[in-house]
């Protein structure tokens, strides 16, 4: 049985996106934060890890950016997860009841339209993990108190749900990157994560992603990333795909003679991104 290490604990997004991803059954290790999630990887404790890694309206976690690097783990795989959201709370409780709502804080945030317009006297309370707030709601049942969070964690900890489809927007997707400590080889794969530097001069980064275009490679992403005690300097995180696999390795071959610190954090097949239109 395979171990899957995940930030968060049973119910949570983390745990959906692995049950989900790898499709048998699994045994998932229950992490507080992403650096320990990581190490259970670097160390051989897991096979696997499921990491958050950007959010339609939350944006990119720039810092799982650079643990990746720091583990120097590797990307086999990609899985996108819609998000909705639910207000639930203990049995009995009201809307008019709360004063209090727990979740994470990108839950949070994602909600901040829904919470302003419906409970803007309501105390808000970051938590490490959306189904840990469920957990926290079911176990210790404060008086006047919610959770924001999944349909699983409300049916797992037996919350009832007040109202469902907070997100500020629907087609709220979160990308979550599959991670081992040895990647896949390039056969049959048609995505790839990498990142490098260029340097301090005029068309610099314009002459990477030119050499991308003429190769026919398609740029789905990029980020920068600013470099720990370099001001002013970043590291570009950029995702690309293919349809032919010799013309990505030229692109790649002909980048390495533009930028400096290549590395090439994994090669995958891309997760496919179903729109929902509710």
């Amino acid at each position: 049985m395979k171990r899957i290490a995940i930030q968060g604990i049973a119910g949570s997004f983390h745990e959906d996106a692995a049950q989900r991803y790898f499709n048998e059954e699994i045994e998932v290790v229950e992490c507080r934060s992403f650096t320990r999630v990581c190490e259970l990887v670097d160390t051989d404790q897991v096979e696997y890890a499921v990491m958050a890694i950007e959010n339609s309206i939350a944006g990119s976690l720039l810092n799982n950016y650079q643990l990746i690097r720091d583990f120097h783990l590797k990307i086999i795989g990609e899985i996108y997860l819609h998000i909705q959201m639910n207000l639930m709370a203990a049995e009995g409780t009201t809307r008019q009841d709360l004063r209090d709502i727990y979740s994470h804080p990108i839950a949070l945030k994602q909600c901040a339209e829904y919470l302003e317009k419906n409970f803007p006297q309501v105390e808000l309370h970051e938590m490490s993990d959306t189904a840990a707030s469920a957990r926290f709601i079911a176990n210790e049942r404060p008086a006047g108190a919610a959770a924001i969070g999944n349909q699983r964690s409300a049916d797992m900890y037996g919350l009832q749900v007040l109202d469902t489809g907070l997100e500020t927007n629907r087609k709220n997707y979160t990308r979550f990157l599959i991670l081992s400590k040895h990647g896949n080889s390039s056969e049959g794969t048609n995505k790839a994560s990498i990142c490098f530097e260029v340097g301090h001069f005029y068309g610099a980064l314009a002459r990477v992603l030119n050499t991308f275009a003429e190769n026919r490679i398609n740029l789905t992403k990029i980020q920068s990333v600013p470099i720990i005690g370099k001001p002013n300097e970043y590291t570009f995180h950029v995702d690309i795909e293919w349809e032919a696999l010799p013309n990505y390795e030229q692109a790649i071959h002909q980048v390495l003679k533009s930028v400096s610190s290549l590395s090439i954090l994994g090669e995958y097949v891309r997760g496919e991104l179903a729109i929902h239109n509710q």
